[in-house]
């Protein structure tokens, strides 16, 4: 049997997501609408979570504008709803191997490319809350980065 050859030499990078892949992310954005929703005389039922997940916030915060029929613009929401979000990232958590991949990844010199549609900012201020993550990644791109966000392979 010939000899394992080093991780390094079978992958060239790695590129991950953070949301949902990297930390637990989905249970923040229920919790914020659970809060928000009532100022407008609504209620978050969870059914638009299929529609948000893995958009762009402008994309998400559109589907909430338009399926609860609120009365406010998506960029409005977007401005009251980003300080909210603000206020969750400490709390969030790894997914379970997250840490133990990123460490893995890193004893054995792969490279590590972080992609999501979260803006830059909020992709900073979430990882600055795991410890090591931020000078795990080589590259850290973010949805208002680029023109189309993920899936796009612009992404």
């Amino acid at each position: 049997m010939a000899a394992a050859q080093p991780l390094r030499r079978l992958l060239s990078c790695v590129i991950l997501d953070l949301d949902g892949t990297l930390l637990n992310t989905d249970g923040v954005v229920s919790e914020v609408l659970k809060v928000l929703l009532p100022k407008y005389g609504k209620s978050w039922d969870g059914k638009a979570t299929h529609k948000i997940v893995g958009k762009t916030p402008f994309e998400a915060a559109d589907v909430i504008v338009k399926d609860y029929e609120l009365p406010c613009t998506t960029d409005e929401l977007i401005s009251e709803i980003t300080p909210m979000f603000s206020d969750q990232w400490r709390n969030i958590r790894p997914l379970p191997g997250a840490n133990r991949l990123i460490n893995h990844l890193n004893v054995n010199g792969v490279p590590m490319a972080l992609a999501s549609n979260s803006p830059r900012a909020n992709i900073e201020m979430k990882i600055s809350y795991q410890q090591g993550w931020k000078e795990s990644f080589s590259v850290i791109i973010g949805g208002d980065e680029v023109r189309m966000g993920k899936p796009s392979p612009e992404m």
